[in-house]
């Protein structure tokens, strides 16, 4: 296993290695002696299709911090810095996760996190450090321009709820930051 660090601070990248045979394969995805995230005490997995776009969401209260990895599919993995005293607050950093390329995602709490997916099927798996509790979930609209974030596709397939979702800029004026 191999971290390297992002332009945000706090922010890391995972590359893991992945054995395999004509069987299948073994990819080792968290090992606590290496990466200390001792706060990391909630796990769950999603699946989705092809063109699926989730999030960016939030908690406002019981933050989380997030380790994402694809155990099938690929995504393109996206986040925003909402940390109020952050020097990078407002600025996205994006990454593909998959299956091949084995690498996952740590991301701090106070991020806004997104993805994308491009296979049929996508499986991915989460770490948290903290429990998911919808009365606080909130989020910021995938589409909004001051983001500055293309994707893959112009007609994702979004949730209602995401949809509804509110821009960076009111999230500054309600927030100010997490």
């Amino acid at each position: 296993m191999k971290i390297v660090d992002t332009n945000i601070k706090g922010l890391k990248v995972i590359i893991q290695k992945k054995h395999g045979d004509p069987r299948g394969y073994l990819r080792e995805t968290y090992r606590k002696k290496i990466i200390k995230w001792n706060n990391l005490i909630f796990d769950y997995a999603t699946t989705s299709k092809k063109n699926v776009l989730r999030g960016f969401h939030f908690q406002t209260k019981f933050k989380q911090a997030k380790f994402v990895s694809v155990l099938k599919g690929k995504i393109l993995d996206c986040v925003i810095d909402l940390r109020k005293n952050s020097k990078t607050f407002g600025k996205s950093f994006c990454i593909e996760l998959s299956e091949k390329n084995c690498k996952s995602l740590y991301i701090p709490e106070g991020f806004a996190h997104a993805y994308y997916s491009f296979s049929n099927l996508n499986i991915i798996y989460y770490k948290l450090s903290n429990y998911y509790y919808p009365k606080y979930e909130d989020g910021i609209i995938w589409k909004d321009i001051s983001v500055k974030k293309k994707w893959p596709t112009k007609r994702p397939i979004v949730s209602k709820k995401d949809q509804k979702l509110r821009t960076l800029n009111n999230f500054i004026k309600i927030f100010k930051g997490l």
